[in-house]
């Protein structure tokens, strides 16, 4: 490895990457054990769509895909809340790690919403799954995220908007 990239890797990755290639492993893997068990891609989106079949009667949320794996998402979801939790109890790390105000990740967040129903699916489904196994839809799409996010983070930092 040259000097540069050591210094890159570095300003990059302050704290090191050991922590974010074992999360990539465990995503990886937990992606590969969805999949296998269920013959269904792990994407997180569908998990809102998939509940709200428990409380709405509306026929966009009563379709048969849905109802089918609505009780294994809840489960899905649960154990990435309860990773989480795992996490923070074992390392004690507890702590908000933004200073982005409340009400723009509130937008934000809004604004991620609108995009995964327009996009068809959420990054992690995309990303993870969708690339994973050779998609060409997902591929696009996750090249189409990228272009957008990088755009959108270049013009905020030349308008100087700060967290």
């Amino acid at each position: 490895m040259t000097l540069t990239t050591v210094l890159l890797i570095e300003t990059l990755f302050p704290n090191g990457i050991s922590h974010y290639l074992l999360g990539g492993i465990l995503i990886g893997v937990g992606t590969a054990i969805i999949y296998l068990g269920t013959g269904i891609h792990a994407g997180a989106s569908t998990f809102l769509e998939s509940t709200l079949s428990y409380a709405s009667k509306l026929s966009r949320f009563q379709q048969p895909k849905f109802i089918a794996s609505r009780d294994w998402r809840v489960v899905f979801t649960a154990g990435i809340i309860a990773g989480a939790a795992a996490y923070s109890i074992t390392l004690g790390d507890f702590g908000w790690t933004t200073e982005v105000q409340p009400s723009r990740l509130f937008v934000g967040g809004i604004l991620i919403g609108i995009g995964t129903r327009l996009g068809k699916g959420c990054t992690s489904g995309h990303g993870v799954c969708g690339v994973g196994s050779g998609s060409k839809t997902s591929i696009f799409n996750v090249a189409i995220f990228m272009l957008v996010a990088i755009g959108v983070a270049q013009l905020v930092m030349a308008l100087g908007v700060t967290p």
